[in-house]
């Protein structure tokens, strides 16, 4: 019956609850501010990220409005049919001069 009879604001137990309750608040803070990134590019409207650029297993992901679609590459290179239209000479000056067959 004496720890009914203690007075409420000497249980240290109180404190470190509360000590819980303020270090839930930072922490629900942190995950706002870090989901609210300026600098996350999934933010914007219009977004085409490239993933291991220029190896086998490259990826692109394009974020249109609220679709999202993703391309794999299949490593291979080259693939694909058509003929040959013409030629390109790169000039002195660094311009292109595209000559067709």
């Amino acid at each position: 019956m004496r720890l009914l009879d203690e007075d409420e604001a000497a249980n240290p137990m109180l404190s470190v609850a509360n000590l819980i309750d303020v270090f839930l608040v930072l922490i629900a803070a942190l995950l706002i501010s870090i989901a609210e990134n300026p600098l996350n590019p999934f933010l914007d409207e219009t977004v085409t990220v490239i993933k291991n650029a220029g190896q086998p297993d490259m990826e692109l992901i394009i974020k249109d409005g609220e679709t999202i679609e993703t391309y794999k590459s299949s490593g291979e290179i080259g693939n694909g049919e058509g003929v040959k239209a013409g030629i390109a000479y790169k000039m002195p000056d660094g311009s292109i001069v595209y000559v067709p067959e």
